[in-house]
């Protein structure tokens, strides 16, 4: 493995009732708050009112900033910082799942900042700081609540980009599984799909001499497709929100991948994808992954030969590696089209139009990938295989 240092401030607070450590939280950051949710399904559920109870029992001044996208926007993230700048707000709370977390640390970021939030998101400038927030998770997928990484889409060039900066760890994450039961069906498919993407793009990597990490990875895959048919069998299972819950915030605070630098390739397409298109972030990954696995099986072989066996239970007797690991592509495009989960982009009404602005906006940044580094006309056939 490679050298490393691993660092991740975030306190975690998980299981049922631990909202009430806002109690504890919040008198250490300020009493102006900015609280960011989405569409309104935290006040369906009465989340919204739960918080807004205890944040008022506190003292707290706060300023609401509803309506993040699924793909958080640019404009909503400008829009926040113009409110934490004009109502001097000291700290930022995240109501939601991994949009309205990301958009968050962007809004928090930018606010600390002399430098234009979208320099800072397209590298052309770094955070100088980011105000202190927490979030209180309602959705199992991104892996968010626990690590500094963001994506924001800029919508009117059709952009979307991931990017992270070391002041964007939240303070603190509170997880409590009973705020995913209200979760539908379609997106708790989508967000396990995203928290097993996640784990492949460590798995896949060049690093020599990583048995642990290996298994580690293994392990948070077999657990999530042995928990994922009986959690959408009843979808209000505590034991089994709260196991997927879990899983998707190890899936990505980093503990995974310590010396071990991933892949990630596929998910720079499906920001190419979704900046687009606006598709779920998680229905482009099962589209796209198993096509990236088959564009790249020569140079990844012997991992995709170890997956199969390890996590796919496929028999390696009489195959050639390849056989096997393509029989366990097969099984993992079963599994995931089982759950309900797209296969072609033409679940989404995407055709061969706009091909070459997808692949230009995956090439930004020129060539990428470690596993194989590929180029526009990797991305291209990537794209028409997964039509």
């Amino acid at each position: 493995m490679q050298p490393f240092t691993f660092h991740n401030p975030t306190r975690l607070h998980f299981g049922k009732g631990q909202l009430e450590q806002l109690q504890q939280e919040l008198p250490r950051y300020g009493k102006n708050v900015l609280l960011v949710y989405g569409g309104g399904s935290i006040k369906r559920n009465g989340l919204y009112d739960e918080v807004l109870t205890l944040l008022h029992e506190l003292g707290a001044v706060v300023t609401e900033l509803p309506g993040v996208e699924p793909n958080p926007r640019l404009a909503t993230v400008r829009k926040g910082i113009e409110i934490c700048r004009r109502e001097q707000i000291q700290f930022l709370l995240a109501v939601g799942g991994g949009s309205v977390i990301d958009c968050t640390k962007a809004i928090a970021a930018g606010a600390a900042s002399e430098a234009d939030i979208w320099d800072i998101i397209t590298r052309k400038a770094e955070a100088k700081g980011a105000l202190p927030f927490g979030t209180v998770l309602t959705l199992a997928a991104t892996g968010s609540e626990m690590n500094s990484g963001s994506v924001i889409t800029n919508w009117e060039t059709q952009e979307k980009y991931g990017w992270g900066s070391p002041y964007t760890f939240p303070q603190f994450s509170i997880l409590d599984p009973v705020y995913t039961f209200s979760v539908p069906r379609d997106q708790t498919v989508y967000g396990i799909v995203d928290m097993m993407s996640h784990v492949f793009e460590q798995y896949f990597h060049v690093t020599p001499n990583t048995p642990l990490q290996d298994r580690m990875c293994e392990s948070v895959l077999r657990t999530v497709m042995e928990t994922a048919p009986k959690l959408l069998e009843d979808l209000h299972s505590y034991p089994h929100r709260e196991t997927i819950l879990y899983c998707g915030t190890i899936a990505l605070n980093k503990m995974l991948s310590m010396g071990t630098p991933g892949d990630w390739a596929t998910h720079n397409i499906e920001h190419a994808v979704s900046a687009v298109y606006d598709i779920p972030h998680g229905g482009g990954l099962a589209i796209l992954f198993p096509h990236w696995m088959k564009h790249t099986l020569d140079e990844n072989v012997d991992r995709c030969h170890q997956l199969a066996i390890r996590v796919f239970d496929v028999d390696p007797a009489g195959k050639s590696k390849k056989e096997a690991a393509l029989e366990g592509i097969q099984r993992l495009r079963r599994f995931w089209s089982d759950l309900g989960a797209p296969s072609r982009l033409a679940d989404y009404d995407i055709d061969d139009s706009r091909l070459d602005l997808m692949a230009d906006r995956a090439m930004a940044n020129g060539p990428f990938g470690r596993v194989k580094q590929l180029d526009r006309d990797d991305v291209l056939s990537i794209l028409r295989q997964s039509l």
